[in-house]
């Protein structure tokens, strides 16, 4: 989750606690030293990746240990990113709503096994519907077979459908998550309770696995949910042992995708899902060799509040996928469904209590505020992509 997004307020709620303080003084806040963004080239895999930043990890952990509580107490437990209609204006409880619609996004667009999907040829079994018809007989079934169909109203009344997709089956929903970058588990205990599941989480944060743990225990989910301390490029599970690899907001932080996606694919078990939901740049067009200098500029401003190293694009994350030879790849480009959420977030942060909790959070969290016209400016530009990849590990599902 690392991201979820306002990359600003991901990953930790302040804890009070003797551990959560221990742990922090063992993580202490990195100094920022100026740096130049590297010229991101057309593909990651055709070159190596830059050294990460010298205190990388702990200035992410550091961010989230600071900010979080401030997110949480405003937007929740979803550290990420709202999906909404093109166009649509929302209140703030919309924009809760909206945070759990992107994880039901994100799930449809993977074609999750278990997760009811829209009628999709090959792939939809239409075994009748039942049409309410004022000009005939009020209820007459119809029963026929086929293998795509439309939705509404018809010329007599309405239809309902009975529809069943072939990603519907119970048997083959996921019964063990990993959440990379799960920040205080928002991800990771919904799934749980959506599933059924056994779900793990990893985060950079002891006080985000602390205060995420705690969360679970409230909700009777101990038993499902456990949040950890661990490196995404370094995972402390065994190969394939995840039927849903699930990464919401966390890539960006990543200094090497290519080993990011690399280990996503190791824990995937055969045939499980990986999903991605990331901050990325722009594709490059066949005439450049990098972003212009003024979008170069403008990442960097971004990377330096928020602890994030060199940024790629969607085609940077295919080519990546490809070269791990995972199968059923698909991107798509969801920053004008997530286009109301910043400026929401900038509007909550105004408020008498996003004000206070801002000034008492710390500078971290402060110059994080600070920088958020920045990612708004990115995404009208054209220059900063709200992405998400999916794809499959090749094996038996």
């Amino acid at each position: 989750m690392a991201q979820a997004h306002a990359a600003l307020f991901h990953h930790a709620l302040p804890s009070t606690s003797t551990a959560a303080a221990a742990h922090r003084s063992r993580v202490p806040p990195a100094p920022r030293r100026p740096r130049r963004l590297r010229p991101m080239a057309s593909s990651t895999t055709t070159q190596a990746p830059a050294p990460a930043p010298p205190g990388l990890k702990e200035g992410i952990a550091g961010l989230y240990d600071e900010s979080s509580g401030v997110w949480e107490s405003i937007w929740g437990d979803h550290m990420h990113h709202g999906f909404y209609d093109s166009g649509e204006a929302a209140s703030m409880s919309d924009h809760r709503r909206a945070q759990i619609r992107m994880i039901e996004e994100a799930l449809a667009f993977a074609a999750v096994p278990g997760e009811p999907s829209l009628p999709h040829p090959g792939r939809t079994l239409v075994v009748g519907y039942l049409q309410i018809d004022w000009l005939r007989p009020p209820f007459v079934l119809y029963v026929f077979l086929g293998t795509s169909c439309s939705l509404g109203r018809t010329n007599h009344g309405l239809c309902l459908f009975l529809i069943f997709s072939l990603a519907d089956d119970p048997e083959k929903k996921p019964k063990t998550i990993v959440d990379v970058g799960c920040g205080i588990g928002g991800s990771s205990r919904y799934l749980a309770k959506k599933y059924g599941a056994q779900c793990k989480g990893i985060t950079l944060s002891p006080v985000q696995a602390e205060r995420g743990n705690a969360l679970a225990a409230a909700q009777g989910l101990s038993d499902q949910v456990s949040l950890q301390v661990a490196d995404a490029l370094e995972q402390p599970f065994p190969d394939g042992q995840f039927d849903l690899v699930w990464s919401m907001e966390s890539g960006e932080h990543m200094p090497d995708k290519s080993k990011f996606v690399s280990e996503l694919a190791r824990v995937a078990a055969p045939g499980g899902t990986i999903i991605i939901v990331t901050w990325c740049h722009r594709n490059l067009e066949p005439s450049e060799s990098s972003l212009k200098p003024d979008e170069l500029n403008l990442l960097k401003r971004i990377c330096d509040a928020y602890y994030l190293p060199d940024w790629c694009s969607p085609s940077d994350y295919v080519s990546i996928a490809k070269s791990l030879s995972l199968e059923d790849i698909k991107t798509a480009d969801w920053s004008e469904n997530v286009a109301p959420f910043w400026p929401a977030v900038i509007k909550s942060a105004l408020t008498w209590k996003g004000l206070t909790s801002l000034l008492t959070s710390g500078w971290k969290t402060i110059r994080g505020a600070m920088v958020m016209p920045l990612m708004i400016q990115g995404y009208k530009k054209g220059l900063i992509k709200f992405t998400i990849i999916t794809c499959r590990k090749p094996g038996a599902a």
